[in-house]
């Protein structure tokens, strides 16, 4: 698939095997961390919620999509993910897990201005949505220094790059967090070392125009709720298929 400006780049993507029920359903869209790619989250592809229609995407540089290199900000990935938005009718659960949490926020906020009419629910797994919680490690300018960069496997070059850039990227977001109005659910883990679970309050404290913001904290689990945790997750998405809040 092709996605014009402000992303220009070829875009590959997964899709559930259609039900009966899922034309007419909500459609899912998975979207990863960093670095990832659509095939992590084979298990939900194969499993679909009853009634929903499941689509993974491999976000912008990393996969089967374009381009070679990273594509760090929001707007770009959000371009991605809103080219697999269903027909306007039909909801729409946004799943972000970890780098994949702004990207959905970023287009969710996007859609309450320039589509209101959409019905959205926003799922925050392990989200890294809180700039004051993002450090650049030593070893990470030691990656993205040419003769090391060179050397490193494209996924691994742009993970780095992504992170790198993300703080400035969270700052802009958090001026769009308040504007989003669909339903949001917040699942993190307690023990979870790459994302800190004081991510949460930020987002509590953020999303003030939110239909509902429902939170499950973990206890004792880490950053990779989509594999380790997957009834809960399950749980969060059929919760996300319900009509209310």
């Amino acid at each position: 698939m092709t996605v014009g400006a402000p992303l220009d780049a070829e875009v590959s993507y997964l899709q559930s095997r259609p039900t009966a029920a899922a034309p007419a359903g909500a459609r899912i869209l998975l979207i990863h961390g960093t670095p990832g790619s659509a095939a992590s989250w084979a298990d939900y592809l194969l499993r679909p919620p009853a009634g929903a229609e499941v689509v993974a995407i491999d976000r912008p540089g990393f996969g089967r999509s374009g381009p070679p290199g990273a594509m760090p900000a929001l707007a770009q990935q959000a371009a991605a993910v809103a080219a697999l938005l269903p027909e306007v009718g039909r909801p729409v659960v946004l799943v972000g897990h970890s780098l994949g949490g702004p990207v959905a926020a970023y287009l969710a906020a996007r859609l309450a201005l320039d589509a209101p009419e959409r019905r959205v629910t926003l799922v925050l797994l392990a989200a890294s949505l809180d700039p004051a919680q993002e450090d650049i490690h030593p070893m990470q300018h030691v990656g993205a220094w040419s003769p090391v960069r060179a050397l490193l496997p494209r996924v691994i070059r742009n993970a780095n790059t992504e992170l790198m850039a993300l703080k400035p990227e969270l700052e802009a977001l958090a001026r769009m967090l308040p504007q989003i109005t669909a339903r949001v659910l917040i699942v993190h883990g307690t023990r979870d070392d790459l994302v800190p679970v004081a991510n949460v309050a930020y987002m509590q404290s953020r999303l003030l125009g939110a239909a509902c913001v429902q939170t499950r904290l973990l206890p004792e689990r880490n950053h990779f709720l989509p594999w380790n945790s997957q009834p809960e997750v399950r749980q969060a998405l059929d919760a996300a298929l319900a009509v209310a809040c």
